[in-house]
């Protein structure tokens, strides 16, 4: 489980390709100090796990499932991900709880740059917008924010200078795309309504 809150921006180094799938080699500084093989870590929101591990890269394998619903296979080697270690039972939660499972990718529509941050609206798949509240919160590419305006199938986020420079939304275009995780809270009270209302 993670938080949402980023600890470091990493850079894709090589992108391997294994059967249907691909090997991501990562360097990364600061979240090797307690990474081992087989820890869970979360890269651009998905819970990964690492296979491969030196003094300052560390590697996952990505499979057939997770390249469908998420944007790690359209990474290229120089390519900047969000990474956050798992949540620790005696950490402040800072964010909203984050699982890691990605479950569908949005395009980014439009940034505005306002006087003192960004202002980013993206649109997502229709089947989604039941798990969206006005300032409910959503895991882009891992990175736990705020939802501030909900307009069809599109929502917008307003992204304060530290959020900018600390994960790659600075490194966003519009027409990129996103790795989008909803509130885990919401899906539980979907699946409680629906099975009463089956019984």
């Amino acid at each position: 489980m993670f938080t949402g809150l980023v600890e470091e921006k990493g850079e894709l180094l090589q992108k391997i390709k294994t059967g249907d799938g691909y090997q991501l080699a990562i360097k990364a500084s600061k979240i090797m100090e307690d990474l081992d093989i087989g820890s869970s870590i979360s890269v651009n929101g998905c819970c990964l796990t690492v296979v491969k591990k030196d003094r300052n890269t560390f590697s996952v394998d990505t499979i057939e499932e997770t390249l469908k619903k998420t944007n790690l296979g359209m990474l290229v080697p120089g390519n900047k991900v969000n990474l956050e270690r798992p949540l620790k039972a005696d950490a402040r939660l800072g964010g909203h709880f984050v699982l890691g499972h990605v479950d569908t990718k949005g395009e980014v529509l439009q940034i505005k740059e306002l006087s003192n941050s960004h202002f980013f609206t993206i649109g997502y798949p229709e089947e989604f917008k039941k798990y969206l509240i006005y300032v409910g919160s959503v895991s882009i590419d891992g990175v736990s924010m705020t939802v501030a305006q909900l307009e069809g199938n599109t929502f917008s986020v307003g992204v304060i200078p530290f959020t900018w420079q600390e994960t790659i939304f600075s490194h966003k275009k519009v027409g990129d795309t996103v790795n989008l995780e909803f509130d885990v809270l919401g899906k539980y009270v979907e699946r409680i309504m629906s099975t009463k209302a089956e019984s």
